[in-house]
């Protein structure tokens, strides 16, 4: 009787035992699912804000390469040499152009505020962190604050008291050419050199940048992508 009583009693006990260690283990791949599921869509929204990203990049990009070409074409002009005056406006313009870096940090952003650590993959969240913190942090002061970099405030009064006496505009206030030679003294001439050459030596270090940021960009979004796949 006791016998049947004591397995009765064992019984019961693993009877409930299984059935909380079922239940907390089913409470704990439901919050794993959750968890992998939030996971997930934020990645999603970074790698969409790193798509995004991509074209400004490209965007600016592009801009600083049309400021290094223009750095050529006043050169040529500075030394009398043959240019086609169709360009003038765009390089007069684009010598001197400044830019902002801009990233789409709102899938970061919503990532640090529930938890850098919802990203299990450690690789993977060191590259995110390293992209956005620092990376992105570094090309923006670069091109915001880095008085190297502010072409418009450093160089364009001076390099505009040598241009703007040789425009010629139209009736409405369009350039629509320049008269050459440029009558510089050597001081000036040499100056304007000095200043072109800085022009493009900076814009070619931050096109380098650009391309390295572009790199990683790439390989991160490839990244997520496989991470998300798991």
């Amino acid at each position: 009787m006791k016998k049947r009583r004591t397995r009765k009693y064992i019984f019961e006990f693993l009877s409930i035992f299984i059935a909380v260690i079922s239940a907390f283990a089913l409470n704990n791949w439901n919050d794993n699912r959750r968890d992998r599921e939030a996971a997930d869509k934020i990645l999603t929204e970074i790698a969409n804000g790193l798509q995004k990203d991509l074209e400004d990049i490209a965007v600016n990009s592009g801009g600083h390469e049309n400021g290094i070409d223009a750095c050529i074409f006043w050169r040529k002009i500075i030394l009398n040499q043959e240019v086609s005056h169709d360009s003038l406006r765009n390089y007069y313009f684009g010598l001197t152009r400044d830019f902002f870096s801009a990233q789409n940090n709102s899938g970061y952003e919503t990532l640090k505020s529930k938890g850098l650590e919802l990203i299990r993959n450690d690789s993977l969240r060191y590259k995110i962190i390293s992209l956005y913190e620092y990376d992105f942090t570094s090309l923006k002061t670069m091109e915001e604050n880095y008085a190297e970099m502010q072409f418009h405030t450093s160089y364009f009064k001076e390099i505009n008291a040598f241009i703007a006496p040789h425009l010629t505009f139209d009736d409405r206030g369009n350039i629509t050419g320049i008269e050459t030679p440029l009558d510089l003294t050597e001081a000036e001439r040499k100056t304007f050199l000095t200043y072109l050459w800085r022009i493009r030596l900076n814009r070619m270090f931050i096109l380098q940048y650009y391309e390295t940021i572009n790199e990683k960009i790439e390989n991160l979004i490839e990244e997520i992508e496989e991470e998300k796949g798991r």
